[in-house]
């Protein structure tokens, strides 16, 4: 998995981080924990503000 594959990682979160409230997640914390998927595999430096928004959100409309 990439920074590229934003539902993949939505729905990564969503399982492993069901008792979190994406909208209120800060981009540290969600950049560690896509890090820490499994099966995920990128560079740190490849991600930016715009890669995690688009993830947080990917993650809030996955949550609903």
């Amino acid at each position: 998995m990439k920074w590229s594959d934003i539902n993949e990682i939505a729905i990564g979160l969503a399982e492993t981080r069901a008792d979190v409230d994406p909208a209120k997640v800060n981009f540290v914390d969600l950049m560690r924990w896509v890090m820490e998927l499994p099966g995920f595999d990128d560079d740190p430096r490849h991600c930016g503000e715009k890669i995690l928004e688009a993830v947080q959100q990917a993650w809030i409309d996955e949550a609903r």
